[in-house]
């Protein structure tokens, strides 16, 4: 997880720099593989709209509001209802984890070779071909495991029209939300760059409550487990 401290205004500037990474689709990894590479495309037959409109309501259950970059206002919440918690933000690039073409010290100055959890193999995630998403770290504002968000959890992410299944992989700061890996921005054709990549706003994350993908790196199990809960979620029940 990284700490920006950019404004939106200098992230802006940091994307008219000529400098661009490969495009989202383009970076020459393999369209499978045994730990998923995200295609881009909606996953599942839930779509955006049908979860949009299930999260249109918050019911608060964070104590206090959570900030989108260091330094910036808190603004945004985290709902819940009784089969998921959910929040809307920015997506700030994710490239940590075990290094790779794309995720590495070279591509990324803020790069940590760590994620918060570990593949069954005891190696940490890849950021670049694993969808997952970051949590705040359990803190007064909100305790993740308190609502059953741990390691694992199934999340349906929502841009525009399109929905990426992830899972839970790593936790940043206490006070910043809005985050998710360099596979699961480029599946939902946002910028994956770490240096001036993601969306400013209107990401949304719904994390189903209890829910665990085992092993936490089988993507096609969290795309199978997440189109299974989310077709219940968007029923209500």
């Amino acid at each position: 997880m990284r700490v920006h401290s950019l404004t939106l205004a200098a992230a802006g500037l940091l994307l008219m720099t000529p400098a661009a990474p490969p495009a989202a689709g383009t970076h020459g990894l393999p369209a499978g593989g045994p730990e998923g590479t995200a295609a881009v495309r909606r996953e599942g037959d839930v779509s955006a709209a049908d979860l949009l409109a299930r999260v249109r309501e918050c019911t608060r259950i964070s104590h206090g509001l959570y900030r989108t970059d260091a330094g910036a206002a808190p603004t945004v919440p985290v709902c819940g209802t009784a089969q998921a918690v959910h929040w809307t933000a920015d997506m700030d690039i994710d490239c940590d984890g075990r290094p790779g073409p794309v995720c590495n010290s070279r591509t990324d100055p803020l790069f940590s070779d760590s994620t918060a959890f570990t593949q069954s193999d005891g190696r940490y995630l890849s950021a670049e071909t694993l969808p997952y998403i970051v949590i705040p770290a359990a803190s007064p504002l909100w305790d993740p495991r308190a609502d059953g968000v741990r390691g694992g959890a199934v999340a349906a992410v929502v841009f525009r029209d399109r929905v990426q299944y992830a899972v839970v992989g790593d936790t940043g700061p206490r006070d910043i939300i809005g985050e998710a890996s360099y596979a699961t921005a480029e599946a939902l054709g946002i910028r994956p760059d770490p240096r001036g990549g993601g969306a400013p706003s209107g990401v949304t994350y719904i994390v189903f409550k209890d829910s665990q993908v085992k092993p936490i790196e089988d993507h096609a199990e969290a795309v199978a487990v997440g189109e299974r809960l989310a077709r219940l979620f968007v029923r209500g029940g």
